[in-house]
């Protein structure tokens, strides 16, 4: 255990100066040794054969989406505070397990750290083409960045600002997924209010899901006809 912890970070600094010549902003997940956690216990568990994948940061990690969704295969692949950066470096343990289905949601920490829309736009983009070129038989599915409420107390401060950028990237990510062959599913317009904030309701901080939030999520994914989720 302590040999794969030392190994994955020891890869995350050397992504980062590789990258970091390269580009001008951080490339590094938020919580770098909560990744390298997750990662050693993802690395750990046996491959799970046409299981469904929800792959994101926080905001996945935070479900239980084996009793959500009623499927003890699930598998959950949120790591909190994770970027595009960080998904693209792991998509090779997630398609170890040829799943059926993928349901992406990422790119909230990626804002926090200032990298560019459109930096987080291809990086989408090429983790829907890994995945195809990969494991061709797995469905994707790239979930909208959900909207932010800043009017909470103890809305984390770094994500301030960031609803226009937000709008941007889901836009383009409508915009071209036929072309890039994946099923987008505008998950975030349903947690939004008339006035584009997350409702309430749904959040504990403006950012992060409630239980309520959860369940609503999973009545918007099997409202979609393209999932066939029951």
């Amino acid at each position: 255990m302590f040999y794969r912890l030392s190994a994955c970070l020891f890869f995350l600094i050397v992504m980062k100066s590789a990258l970091y010549g390269q580009a001008k902003y951080d490339t590094l997940p938020n919580l770098p040794e909560h990744y390298v956690r997750r990662m050693a216990m993802f690395q750990a568990e046996p491959e799970t054969p046409g299981a469904i994948v929800m792959l994101g940061n926080s905001i996945t990690e935070g479900g239980n989406w084996k009793r959500l969704l009623g499927d003890s295969t699930v598998l959950n692949r949120g790591i909190s505070g994770d970027v595009t950066f960080g998904v693209l470096n792991r998509l090779d343990e997630v398609l170890r397990h040829k799943p059926s289905k993928i349901y992406l949601l990422i790119g909230i920490n990626d804002l926090s750290r200032n990298t560019p829309e459109e930096v987080i736009i291809e990086n989408i983009f090429s983790i829907a083409k890994r995945i195809q070129s990969r494991s061709p038989k797995t469905e994707v599915f790239v979930q909208s960045i959900l909207p932010i409420n800043e009017t909470f107390k103890n809305y984390p401060p770094a994500f301030r600002d960031k609803s226009k950028s937000i709008i941007t990237i889901n836009t383009q990510l409508a915009r071209f997924a036929d072309r890039m062959k994946y099923h987008f599913i505008d998950v975030g317009n349903s947690f939004s209010g008339g006035d584009g904030r997350m409702e309430a309701k749904y959040a504990t901080d403006g950012l992060h899901l409630n239980q309520l939030g959860y369940q609503h999520w999973v009545r918007i994914l099997r409202a979609d006809s393209k999932t066939n989720l029951k």
